[in-house]
């Protein structure tokens, strides 16, 4: 089997060989990757270093020029790669497919800035000065992405990070290095100069700490849990770096009396299961009002009677499987936590034999629950949702925003009223009315308040209040 070596200052260096395993078919061995050592990382970091000064001051048509050819070919390659994702990370097909198409989107926006580059001049108040704001690249930027999106994150820090000339050390997680080797490669191929973006696979606790400990990495972007979110705002701190942290959410949907059955079923299980609730934007709380209460939990749960769990690549499959057994064990532990804090286990939860050997677990939702559970308080990264019955408008607001996060917030309700007092009100950075809480656009921002987000919004023209910094220059006449 070939080994995927990391990509070092334009060179492929070999390392330890670690399995990406497939949790569709444990038995699957989607490839052989290499883990970078410490010195592997300190040496993508002088290269990183040493590439900046030439990449920071290369025009914007090249630029444009490598991103463009990236989005081609991913787009081009999209259901290898969706497979390739759909493999290592457990996502179905189309899942797969669409986040794979994603990226090449996300690439192709990113060239189209690259060439909308743009500055401000102003008059100064005093007479004969005139002023000029300019916006220039950071430097180094550490990319540590997670696992659940592994070609979309990636994208989305890479592609803005090249687009306002920056180098860039990239350490995905562990668990799915293909998608992020792949692309990497792409970029590479695409005219990248040797030591612009290097590749450092491998363990958080090795290659991870080499980037947060070097004085040389000028800014760091992390997605990821908030534990290790800590660690890079206290180590960014030392160094006096810009660091922007995406940390998860415990997002509520709110299910109001007036609310069409159908779409908020279809808001649910969508955002709580699909993905197998493995994303940040999950809505893990139902906050439902007791008129509609027992009318959504009966239609829900027949929703759920209906998803097919199976192998990620199995045409029919709804649901792929748990990542891996880490994530599989601590979402069966939430089951049994909910169900010793006094929440009804309504639907699912128990563990499930299909062809191969995987880690399929069929949903879980909880009724009967309160806000002070902990199965409402902590994120659990599984297809767990719990549904909170309240009174009315009012204590459902209040419920969603009683929340350590703050990513997304739903509601479905046809009353304006209430929509537009929710929008303005609900305590997240993405409000979804009628929508489910997971999905969201790559041209627009994304992120979150309270411990879910800190730092400057990632994608669309915001990612620029990251990855550049900005410069006032006064000229005398």
């Amino acid at each position: 089997m070939t080994l995927h070596a990391n990509l070092i200052d334009g060179e492929w260096v070999k390392g330890e060989a670690i399995p990406n395993i497939n949790p569709s078919n444990t038995n699957d061995i989607v490839g052989e990757y290499a883990r970078a050592s410490t010195a592997d990382a300190e040496q993508a970091i002088a290269a990183a270093t040493a590439a900046f000064p030439a990449w920071s001051r290369s025009t914007p048509l090249e630029r444009h020029a490598v991103l463009r050819k990236a989005s081609d070919e991913i787009l081009a390659r999209k259901e290898e790669l969706g497979t390739l994702l759909s493999r290592e990370e457990g996502k179905t097909l189309a899942e797969g497919i669409g986040e794979t198409i994603r990226a090449a989107q996300v690439f192709d926006f990113f060239a189209g800035e690259a060439l909308r580059l743009t500055g401000e001049t102003v008059p100064s108040v005093r007479p004969n000065i005139g002023i000029e704001m300019t916006r220039h690249p950071v430097g180094v930027v550490g990319i540590i992405t997670p696992w659940n999106f592994p070609i979309a994150i990636p994208a989305w820090k890479i592609a803005p990070a090249l687009c306002y000339g920056n180098t860039v050390v990239f350490k995905p997680a562990d668990l799915v290095p293909g998608c992020s080797w792949a692309i990497v490669d792409i970029l590479q191929r695409a005219g990248l100069p040797k030591g612009v973006l290097n590749l450092v696979m491998g363990q958080g606790a090795v290659v991870g700490q080499v980037i947060l400990d070097s004085a040389a990495v000028n800014a760091i972007t992390f997605t990821g849990s908030v534990s290790t979110g800590k660690r890079v705002a206290a180590a960014s701190v030392e160094h006096m770096r810009k660091f922007q942290l995406e940390m998860g959410g415990k997002n509520p949907l709110v299910v109001l009396d007036d609310a069409d059955l159908d779409t908020a079923v279809e808001c649910a299980a969508n955002g709580a299961f699909f993905s197998t609730g493995q994303r940040c934007t999950a809505s893990s709380r139902l906050v439902v009002t007791e008129g509609i209460h027992d009318a959504f939990v009966a239609a829900l749960t027949k929703r759920l009677e209906g998803l097919v769990v199976d192998d990620a690549l199995k045409e029919g499959t709804h649901i792929g499987p748990v990542v891996d057994q880490n994530q599989f064990d601590q979402d069966l532990s939430y089951v049994q936590i909910g169900k010793s804090e006094g929440a009804t286990l309504a639907f699912g939860g128990e563990t499930l034999e299909r062809d191969n050997p995987g880690f399929y677990m069929q949903p879980a939702l909880f009724t009967e629950c309160s806000n002070a559970m902990r199965i409402c308080r902590e994120e659990i990264f599984g297809p767990v949702a719990s549904v909170i019955k309240v009174k009315d408008y009012d204590e459902a607001l209040a419920v969603a925003n009683d929340t350590s996060f703050g990513l997304s917030s739903g509601i479905c309700t046809q009353s304006l009223k209430h929509a537009t007092h929710y929008k303005a009100n609900a305590e997240a950075g993405m409000v979804m009315v009628n929508l489910p809480t997971a999905g969201v656009d790559f041209h627009v921002p994304f992120g979150g308040s309270k411990g879910s987000s800190y730092g400057p919004r990632e994608q669309g023209r915001y990612a620029a209040e990251f990855y550049t910094t900005v410069r006032t220059a006064y000229t005398s006449a």
